[in-house]
């Protein structure tokens, strides 16, 4: 059982430990940066910025540790880069084996394609979840060491809710994985569509008479900022994005069972 999720996480243990440690260390240098920029008037600074930007980025919270670290890392890597990094492999995930012709050997197994595709998928949780809980770890030390103070509890449900939107991020590069025969052309289709739907909500949807177009992004459905700050979100927004995520790998499934390979 769960062959094929192990040996596809068993690929992914060295990316995942060099991205771990590559986010632990920008980490480290962002809360370093804060104690630089200490007494930094940044309301002042906010209000010669559009409103998007400050919208986007969490700008107006900066002057607080959790809403530096908001700003800075969490709506950075979290919602942008590591969106688009997971975005990017989900849509190798099958369309590589399509274009290498390994799609025919794996199916010659006594292994049903739902069965294939929903393994594959599963080997994602390995480095959403080690970067999650590594990196959450390391940003608490080193908050710790600068002697400054964050909620722990805050800042765990931060890296938790976050880990439905990475699912909904990766969901959309498995059904463009699908869909075409060429993997170069799924990953870059999926960090397309994902890197427009962040400008849906952080650009077209702030402030516009086309703000309801906010509502088709996952990340209007995930905001960091908030969560580190006052622990508040809403549980309505985590089930859209879990139910997102399952409909798009439901579409995926049927899309896979259908094509020719």
């Amino acid at each position: 059982m769960l062959e094929t999720t192990r040996y596809e996480t068993s690929q992914r243990v060295r990316g995942t430990a060099v991205l771990t440690a590559g986010v632990s260390l920008y980490a480290a240098f962002i809360v370093w940066y804060f104690t630089v920029l200490e007494g930094t008037d940044f309301e002042t600074i906010a209000q010669d910025m559009p409103p998007a930007m400050i919208e986007a980025f969490g700008i107006e919270a900066l002057g607080s540790i959790e809403g530096f670290l908001g700003g800075q890392i969490f709506n950075f890597v979290w919602l942008l880069g590591l969106g688009l990094y997971f975005a990017y492999v989900a849509g190798g995930l099958i369309a590589s084996d399509i274009e290498d012709e390994r799609m025919d050997l794996l199916l010659s197994f006594p292994v049903s394609r739902s069965r294939l595709l929903a393994e594959k998928f599963a080997s994602l949780l390995f480095p959403i979840v080690t970067l999650n809980v590594v990196v959450g770890g390391v940003i608490y030390v080193l908050v710790l060491a600068i002697g400054e103070t964050i909620d722990p509890v805050h800042l765990a449900l931060a890296h938790l809710l976050s880990i439905p939107y990475l699912l909904v991020c990766a969901a959309i590069g498995v059904v463009l994985s699908v869909l075409v025969d060429r993997a170069a052309v799924a990953e870059r289709a999926a960090v397309g569509v994902v890197f427009a739907l962040f400008l849906v909500e952080s650009v077209v949807g702030a402030g516009t008479d086309f703000e309801w177009i906010q509502y088709v992004s996952p990340t209007h459905y995930y905001d960091p900022t908030r969560v580190l700050i006052d622990g508040s979100f809403e549980s309505i927004h985590v089930g859209v994005l879990l139910a997102a995520f399952l409909a798009l790998l439901i579409i995926s499934q049927g899309l896979f069972q259908r094509r020719d390979i």
